[in-house]
């Protein structure tokens, strides 16, 4: 999904006019889907990322489609803002020095792979994001972590920890997921 820069736009009103009524109201602005295209209704999943002064301040989202589109980024945001466990609750100081980036993930798909080289061989460094899921543990890293974690062999090994698993676990329960991003800045 391709949004326009008007429609990109008004995802990014959206975002801080949420994280604006959370700082008043304690909760994610609603919005009236009738007002907005429709393009802007269709549920897709999204993950809003803040940061300030080039630094992380904030990353919640879905890697699931369940809400429309400009709900779901409204919810990340505030979400981001006020609710991702690594950061203490946004102030209204920061609030103007925000950045705000919203990911659009594309539907996951299930890798296949026969070892962990395999795997590594068939990433796409700046364009995969993964999911990893082994039993109850999950973890995920969209694409922009490849900045942080250049290498197949970083960002997976990273990502096995964010999920709980020691850097040298391997399985063949193992479950890898490949998504991609479209990134509004």
């Amino acid at each position: 999904m391709s949004l326009n820069k008007e429609h990109q736009q008004q995802l990014l009103t959206a975002a801080k006019a949420s994280i604006q009524h959370g700082l008043n109201a304690g909760c994610a602005l609603k919005f009236n889907l009738a007002e907005y295209p429709q393009v802007l209704s269709e549920c897709k999943a999204t993950f809003v990322t803040l940061k300030l002064d080039q630094q992380l301040r904030g990353c919640i989202g879905r890697l699931e489609a369940t809400l429309p589109l400009i709900e779901d980024v409204a919810e990340n945001a505030f979400l981001a803002a006020f609710q991702d466990p690594r950061f203490t609750p946004v102030t209204m100081e920061e609030f103007a020095e925000l950045d705000i980036h919203i990911s659009l993930l594309t539907a996951p798909v299930l890798m296949s792979f026969s070892s962990e080289q395999d795997l590594m061989s068939q990433l796409q460094p700046n364009v995969d994001g993964l999911i990893l899921v082994e039993g109850s543990r999950k973890g995920t890293f969209l694409p922009s972590v490849w900045e942080q974690l250049p290498e197949p062999e970083q960002f997976l090994h990273h990502l096995k920890q964010k999920a709980g698993l020691s850097v040298a676990y391997w399985s063949d329960t193992l479950n890898v997921y490949r998504y991609q991003t479209e990134t509004i800045a």
